[in-house]
């Protein structure tokens, strides 16, 4: 995984793409995140479906189906996301979380609710400023 693009989301969570490219050479993305403990990723959505796996750690999911349904996932639990479901998630307070993340689409699109700054290329930011982006081998 060292060769793979590393993308930071600031000192509390980075992820590491495994399956995907700016080329779109391939019809899903496949990413594993890994957050410190109380990592809080705020409510968004995809126009296609995303699957989410605990790999280590937990995390409650706030999902918005019929209001906000609040699920707890921990290793080896997983999540389908349909699209344009709203979607949110905080990192167990206690340890360190890493999750499979799944996009079934060639292209990386994410839609947030107001008040999530992001760069160019659709990845959040902290603070307003783009996060340094990791080289390959890295």
């Amino acid at each position: 995984m060292a060769d793979t693009e590393l993308i930071s989301y600031g000192s509390q969570s980075d992820l590491r793409v495994l399956v995907g490219d700016e080329r779109l050479s391939t019809p899903i993305r496949v990413a594993v995140q890994t957050c410190q403990p109380g990592y809080d990723v705020p409510t968004h959505c995809h126009p296609y479906i995303e699957y989410l796996i605990i790999l280590e750690g937990a995390a409650e999911f706030r999902i918005e189906v019929d209001g906000i349904q609040t699920v707890r996932l921990g290793q080896g639990d997983s999540v389908e996301l349909h699209p344009g479901i709203w979607h949110a998630f905080t990192t167990s307070d206690k340890e360190v979380t890493r999750l499979l993340g799944i996009h079934i689409s060639s292209e990386r699109i994410v839609h947030y609710r107001s008040g999530v700054a992001t760069d160019s290329r659709g990845y959040r930011t902290e603070g307003g400023a783009p996060m340094e982006q990791a080289a390959p081998g890295r």
